[in-house]
């Protein structure tokens, strides 16, 4: 047998002194892998890489034998056969077990001993010698690897010094079931059920479960075992375990960005894009997930306040999912820490603190030096923390994103241009004594071009305060365009001569339609103007706008009762209402553009109780609190543009 080659490799060797004939096959035609010199000595050499069928071909009486191969192949349940007819006058006994080979595939380990009186005596002379020898081996094994010995149920019976290296237990913690408390929780009922069902089935097992080190960090450990069976019953099961950390963190990378390359094929959309990367994060690496998308910041070294997008926000079953919203980021926060560094942070929290989140990270993506998309995840539970390796395989799984954000890149830089002009477009707010303006400007987070929401507010010589914003239709630049025209029209019209809102609408209408064919604008404007000590009155026209909102400073809000009269352009020099309402000290009055209400599929109506909830809120927050704090309140990432003006009235005794 010694220039016989052994293609199921070195570990079947330590089979080659055996007293007893030793087989091993693999797949399920039985294709010979390994004989041993014993078996040869029973039966004659045998050829390899030949089906058991053809190879041992007139050795056995029957069909019995090779049945029983197939049956224990295909349901893993060792059997022992006894007195088989062998040729000639001589019986054998033999005991099939599967197993698994060094290449992965499933075998059969199939011992042969003859039964005859001669051949009994002389495999009782060796049986001592044997077992003296796999005692040692074993012994030999408990000093390099993980080997141990259990019940039939799997309770731990001798001690093992490489489980006590690769857990921290001592013998007295892991006896019995006690090894099972080194287990993740996750995985311990799965482990334990494993061992049971190798007794009830008499099969080997293998299981790939958690184990806690020493150090309080979790590892993956492939555990293999094969039961020992006696007259029919389990006695005891002989298993090893390894530590495979490395291999099933590179399977996890494998599977992970496959998923992600899968996700994301097809996808042209930046915000589909993220999306479908957070539906593979979560829950294969952590347990929420949200996306921001950032603007392209001109300081890199953040010192200031400044808004984000968060396009995407997923949670896995049971934790709740935090809505798509426009979010102001403090210039200390660590969000802004990461954006300034371009690195990870992960911050780590004891259990039983809110929603049981165990860790969290923020990650950046960069792009041409830019950070362009921040990922923030949680971990919850009994879950492994956030490790280095799991940033690093999110820092992977996003660069499936990279051309769909280099195209970002190039989007926001043009919106970017366009929001300057528009911003050089729209006026700062008047100065007026006791009174506290404030305007804002937000572009869509989607469209590129500037588009045309206006506010304005300016005094005419009468020493009122004119406000007014409004909204022409289209995202581009003959919009704006328009925009610049009425607003400066609106404002001429307004200082020409003093008469009510509605009948300079009229005027700027009749402008309108002659200047415009097929141009559409919304608008209100507004006088403030206070009247003796009758305080403050304001007297309005609406042509196809959202309502002024009027806050008191105890927390009431409503919405202003007019007539809405139809849109600029949409009817020929019709004549249109003005309506006058009393504004009582400290509150705040809001005009504002549709872009503020209005979200996709939801009813206008939703939008504007959403919006006078929000405002009752912050009745008693400083105006530019209050106007910056509406925009991060937003249920979603910008769709439209939004113009808004807000006016803090003054406290009498003051």
């Amino acid at each position: 047998m010694g220039d016989v080659p052994k293609p199921g490799g070195p570990a079947l060797e330590v089979f080659d002194g055996a007293p007893v004939g030793v087989v091993v096959t693999s797949g399920p035609d039985h294709r010979l892998v390994y004989l041993n010199l014993a078996l040869e000595q029973l039966v004659g050499r045998r050829p390899l890489e030949v089906p058991a069928r053809e190879a041992l071909r007139g050795i056995f009486r029957g069909e019995h034998f090779f049945d029983s191969l197939d049956q224990v192949i295909e349901t893993g349940r060792a059997v022992t056969l006894d007195e088989i007819p062998a040729h000639g006058e001589r019986y054998v006994s033999s005991g099939i077990a599967r197993m698994s080979l060094a290449d992965g595939a499933d075998g059969l380990l199939i011992t042969l001993v003859e039964t005859t009186a001669p051949a009994r005596d002389a495999v009782a002379d060796e049986r001592h010698r044997l077992l003296q020898r796999y005692r040692s081996l074993v012994l030999a094994l408990h000093e390099t690897q993980v080997v141990w010995v259990g019940d039939p149920m799997g309770r731990i019976v001798e001690p093992s010094p490489g489980w006590e290296r690769l857990s921290g237990q001592t013998w007295e913690q892991y006896r019995g079931d006690g090894w099972q408390q080194a287990i993740h929780p996750d995985d311990r009922e799965p482990a334990a059920d494993a061992c049971r069902q190798a007794n009830l089935q008499k099969s080997h097992l293998e299981q790939i479960y958690r184990l806690r080190q020493g150090d309080g960090t979790y590892r993956h450990i492939r555990s293999r075992a094969v039961p020992v069976v006696e007259n029919g019953e389990v006695v005891e099961l002989i298993g090893t375990c390894m530590d495979i950390e490395q291999e099933w963190q590179e399977q996890r990378r494998r599977r992970l960005l496959d998923a992600a390359a899968e996700a994301t094929a097809g996808l042209a959309d930046l915000e589909e894009v993220l999306a479908a990367l957070a539906g593979v994060i979560v829950p294969e690496l952590a347990d929420a997930c949200g996306v921001y998308v950032l603007p392209e910041l001109e300081d890199d070294s953040v010192s200031s306040a400044f808004f984000a997008e968060r396009v995407v926000s997923i949670g896995r079953d049971g934790l709740p999912s935090s809505p798509t919203r426009t979010e102001r980021i403090s210039p200390d926060s660590d969000f802004a820490r990461v954006v300034r560094t371009r690195e990870p942070v992960r911050r780590f929290f004891p259990l039983g603190a809110a929603a049981q989140v165990n860790s969290m990270a923020l990650v950046p993506v960069v792009v041409d030096g830019t950070v362009v998309v921040m990922v923030d995840v949680v971990v919850c539970g009994d879950r492994d923390p956030i490790g280095p390796a799991d940033v690093a395989l999110l820092r992977r799984t996003l660069n499936h994103a990279h051309t769909h954000m280099s195209n970002a890149m190039r989007f926001q830089r043009t919106q970017r241009i366009a929001l300057a002009l528009q911003n050089y477009l729209l006026p700062d707010p008047p100065r007026v004594p006791g009174l506290e303006i404030t305007a804002r400007y937000r572009a869509s987070a989607t469209a590129v071009e500037i588009g045309g929401d206006w506010y304005d507010s300016f005094r005419p010589r009468d020493g009122s305060t004119v406000l007014t914003v409004g909204d022409v239709a289209g995202h581009d630049l003959a919009a704006a365009v328009t925009m610049s025209q009425l607003r400066n029209m609106l404002r001429g019209l307004a200082m020409d001569r003093r008469e009510p809102p509605g009948d300079i609408l009229r005027r700027l209408d009749v402008a309108v339609q002659s200047l415009h064919d097929d141009g559409l604008a919304s608008c209100i404007l507004a006088r403030l103007e206070r009247k003796d000590d009758a305080g403050w009155w304001l007297t309005y026209s609406v042509a196809g706008h959202p309502p002024p909102l009027l806050v008191t400073h105890d927390g009431a809000a409503r919405f202003l009762d007019c007539e809405v009269d139809p849109l600029l352009g949409a009817a020929w020099d019709l004549p249109r209402s003005s309506a006058v309402a009393a504004l009582p000290p400290r509150a705040t009055l809001l005009l504002y553009t549709d872009g503020l209400v209005e979200v996709p599929g939801e009813h206008l109506d939703q939008g504007l109780e959403r919006l006078r909830r929000d405002c009752a809120a912050l009745a008693r927050e400083p105006v530019d609190t209050f106007c910056d704090t509406l925009l991060t309140q937003l249920p979603t990432a910008i769709k439209d543009d939004i113009a808004m003006i807000a006016v803090r009235l003054p406290d009498p005794q003051v």
